[in-house]
């Protein structure tokens, strides 16, 4: 979905020492503020295929493109929109620093995150992946893998994956944290980690960009606490911000019982199962576990 910006919505990329050095808004504001002012904020982590701006700027992933509907559906304008690219480790402190308004990055909903930020119902659920040198040539099939060896994983700072890794048991020292996806090729095939851990989605997107990596054949997904491993990811607020998530929520429930939803996720690799399976539980249930 391609997206114009108006004087109000030019992108702006900022890395975590910009994010940390700039002043924080006054505080959390309400949907008819928002309007007042003219433009929302809505925060992505650059991660294809949940949300990112591609090279000429545009709003891409299934984070911004339903973010785009709704807004609209809010009565403000996709031109309304300043997006804001930041690393994933950022989200949440932006968030609460109320420098963004929402965030689109299909963050997973964790109850530890639902002590920080509200999120709004479930947009998508995705599964488990592991990016490896082409060739596969140490056979890593899943994130066990890593517990009684010298194999080393690259996790993304703040991502779900690190959580994974600690509740297998994974040494410390068997795990390297990097700043971004866009870190992960470069990690696996200069051989700093052997392996790098993130959703299938994301997996397969850095896979296809580089004949140096590819997915791990016969990937096994992890088991944790006697659960396959599954993430339910949605929009994030401010946790002032109940009545503009309310609102949101409202109208995202709406959209997902269209078509043009479905087809959105489906046009970023998410599978029948993975589109079925978003409506397979709740936040409140998920901020509960």
């Amino acid at each position: 979905m391609r997206s114009t910006f108006s004087k109000h919505a030019t992108p702006i990329f900022a890395a975590i020492t910009a994010l940390a050095l700039a002043s924080t808004a006054a505080s959390a504001v309400t949907l008819e503020e928002i309007k007042e002012r003219g433009y929302i904020r809505i925060a992505v982590a650059n991660e294809i295929p949940y949300g990112y701006l591609d090279p000429n700027g545009d709003p891409k992933g299934a984070g911004p493109d339903v973010a785009v509907q709704v807004v609209k559906a809010l009565g403000m304008e996709a031109e309304d929109i300043q997006w804001v690219v930041t690393n994933f480790s950022s989200l949440i402190p932006g968030l609460q620093a109320n420098r963004f308004d929402l965030t689109a990055s299909e963050m997973a909903i964790r109850p530890e995150r639902c002590q920080q930020v509200i999120y709004s119902e479930p947009n998508t659920s995705y599964g488990e992946g592991l990016l490896v040198m082409a060739g596969d040539p140490k056979g890593i099939k899943e994130y066990a893998d890593f517990v009684d060896s010298d194999l080393k994983v690259a996790v993304m700072a703040g991502a779900d994956q690190l959580n994974m890794m600690q509740a297998l048991g994974v040494p410390e020292e068997n795990i390297v944290i990097i700043a971004a996806n866009a870190d992960a090729i470069s990690t696996v095939a200069n051989g700093r980690a052997d392996a790098y851990a993130a959703t299938g989605l994301t997996a397969s997107d850095l896979a296809s960009k580089s004949d140096k990596v590819e997915l791990a054949p016969d990937f096994i997904d992890p088991v944790i606490d006697g659960n396959v491993a599954r993430s339910w990811g949605g929009f994030n607020f401010n946790s002032d911000s109940v009545a503009l998530r309310d609102a949101f929520n409202a109208e995202l429930a709406t959209f997902k019982q269209t078509d043009a939803w479905a087809e959105i996720l489906a046009s970023y690799g998410f599978t029948p199962e993975d589109i079925a399976g978003s409506t397979a539980t709740t936040t409140e249930a998920l901020c509960a576990e």
